[in-house]
């Protein structure tokens, strides 16, 4: 049985294949029309996804349903008399959803239209948490801005079944808080909020007070906004869903800019005020999710937590879970936006309505494109480039990459590292990334401004070796998908000052010999010559979605400032180098 996964007409859309319950591929569609958090219909990870030869699909499942929770659409529009135009935006996007098969003709061509199955928002979230988890039962959990009427879902999973225990619906949602402080501080586009996560630890608490009028906790769990200071209820807030680009107009009123003072505008520079409103409301936001999620261990009763949605994607929060709630083992997929609800709408079909076995784990992330006989001299020359001025080099095998390459990396140069098949999810977890020395206290700096192109405030994660979390970390957890953020042990952040946050923290991402062999060779090498068993992670790209294939990199490679960059065994490396830079190895 082969069912095809979709998450369209949102943000971040998105294609999965389940073969008999596994997973086969998926993708995101910003990789392949190269817009950031695309909307509209997933036409190429689609087509992607389903290249393989005779490979037809039996089943469609998309992770919207128009007429979920229809009698509380209805109850809210008499009761609130929202604008029409929100009204009207709601209908169009509404429209797409219900459109969708004669977009998935265009796609699959001369195959035989599947059945298709609408599946609603969150049990697409629940199940691409749960079904892909290690736990036969579990706590579940989804936290986000809006899905089909629903902002927070309490669950619990047991074998091949999701319960749900109980919801919160329109307009009370803990993403559209983080939303709202992330556009007063001047963040407009979509998916912005991890730019004030990491600009929070710069600043003081001295808004919390002001910060919590916005919402208040209720019993078991649940908690509702003060709505006098979101507009996005009842006015017409901008929204476009449909193709490229998603767009979100402003949902705060001027009641916050009463509250707070004046909003930022995008080129005003970032202030102390700023770094503090940022602090507030990562506490805040962190208050409200514990009590959210304690909530539902009060009900469960569970140690196990599978945590969905785009709030999942808040590593600060995540890697405070153990430590502030009763569950003692947490479970979030690379995916957990909604980008992965392509995935829980195709296993939510596999489970609840085949009624068929779990067959699958997530252990990694490699889910993407492979493109395994590229080399740096097909992609320049299919680019119609030359080598001029660079030097080419051909390893035999992934031993000797490994070697060459760590020595780069000890010496000072950033390299951008393409391997394998593309990770699934908002993080290169090793096959797109660009890497660099944690030992150099510079090397932010040196990629923020002559690499990536960004805020300089913004932290890099480490890479480390599984086995070796707990010599670097305070209560750390093998996290292969970079989802946590933990304090680095204080005698350690002067010997990895490039990954190491203001406050001191760092998300990790720990590296296995079994789910990436070739990644965890480098690493391993890396720290046989200087003693660190860890390397800076970033995204291969410059202001853009991750990079998907040879030719992308190596564009990105060119049009900035990185040193080397190495195509399965082969690399290219420019005529000079960063390692005139020296450097005190640390004591280990």
């Amino acid at each position: 049985m082969k069912i095809l996964g979709i998450n369209a007409y949102h943000g971040d859309v998105a294609a999965a294949v389940l073969i008999d319950g596994c997973l086969d591929t998926a993708l995101e569609e910003e990789r392949f029309s190269r817009v950031k958090h695309a909307a509209g219909f997933p036409t190429g990870a689609i087509a992607r996804a389903l290249s393989k030869e005779g490979l037809e699909v039996e089943r469609v499942a998309i992770s919207r349903d128009p007429r979920a929770n229809l009698s509380r659409k209805i109850a809210f529009s008499l009761r609130s008399r929202p604008s029409a135009r929100l009204l009207a935006d709601r209908l169009r996007n509404t429209a797409g959803v219900v459109g969708v098969s004669r977009r998935l003709k265009d796609v699959l061509g001369e195959q035989q239209l599947p059945k298709v199955h609408n599946v609603e928002h969150h049990p697409s979230h629940l199940a691409s948490a749960f079904f892909m988890s290690p736990f036969e039962d579990a706590a579940v959990c989804a936290i986000d801005g809006f899905g089909d009427f629903v902002s927070t879902s309490l669950a619990v999973g047991r074998g091949n079944r999701i319960d749900v225990l109980d919801r919160v619906f329109f307009p009370h949602s803990l993403g559209m808080l983080y939303t709202a402080i992330t556009q007063y501080l001047g963040f407009l586009a979509y998916g912005d909020e991890f730019k004030v996560m990491g600009l929070a630890p710069y600043g003081k608490p001295e808004f919390v007070d002001e910060i919590g009028r916005l919402v208040q906790l209720e019993r078991y769990g649940k908690f509702a906004l003060s709505l006098r200071y979101f507009r996005h209820w009842s006015e017409g807030v901008e929204l476009d869903w449909e193709d490229g680009k998603p767009t979100v107009g402003i949902v705060y009123s001027k009641e916050l800019e009463r509250l707070l003072g004046p909003a930022r505008s995008p080129d005003e520079p970032l202030t102390e005020r700023h770094e503090a409103v940022a602090r507030s409301l990562q506490l805040v936001y962190e208050k409200c999710a514990f009590h959210v999620l304690r909530g539902l261990w009060e009900r469960t009763r569970n140690p196990r937590l599978c945590l969905a949605g785009g709030c999942a994607m808040n590593s600060v929060a995540n890697g405070k879970i153990r430590a502030e709630t009763p569950f003692e083992e947490v479970f979030i997929q690379p995916a957990a936006g909604d980008n992965g609800t392509a995935l829980g709408a195709a296993l939510h079909v596999w489970h609840h309505v085949l009624n068929k076995p779990r067959m699958f784990v997530m252990e990694h992330a490699y889910w993407g494109t492979e493109y395994p006989d590229a080399d740096v001299v097909t992609a320049l020359s299919s680019m119609g480039q030359t080598p001029a001025g660079m030097e080419v080099r051909l390893y035999a095998n992934a031993g000797e990459t490994c070697h060459a390459v760590a020595e780069l990396l000890a010496d000072g140069n950033v390299v951008g590292w393409f391997q394998g098949r593309m990770e699934w999810g908002a993080r290169a977890l090793g096959n797109r990334s660009i890497l660099a020395d944690p030992r150099r206290a510079d090397m932010r700096d040196i990629i923020n401004t002559k690499i990536k192109h960004r805020e300089k405030f913004r932290p890099f994660a480490p890479s480390i070796l599984e086995e070796y979390i707990d010599d670097y970390f305070v209560g750390g957890a093998p996290d292969p998908f970079m989802l946590n953020v933990y304090p680095i042990r204080p005698d350690r952040r002067s010997a990895i000052p490039a990954v190491t946050h203001v406050d001191g923290s760092a998300r990790l991402q720990s590296v296995s010999a079994e789910s990436n062999p070739k990644y965890y060779r480098l690493i391993d090498e890396f720290r046989r010559i200087t003693g660190i068993p860890m390397l800076l992670n970033t995204s291969f790209n410059e202001n853009e979605p991750i990079v998907d294939t040879p030719e992308q990199a190596m564009d990105c490679f060119l049009r900035t400032e990185m040193d080397a960059i190495v195509v399965n065994d082969s690399l290219l490396l420019r005529g000079h180098s960063l390692s005139h830079r020296s450097i005190e190895t640390p004591a280990i």
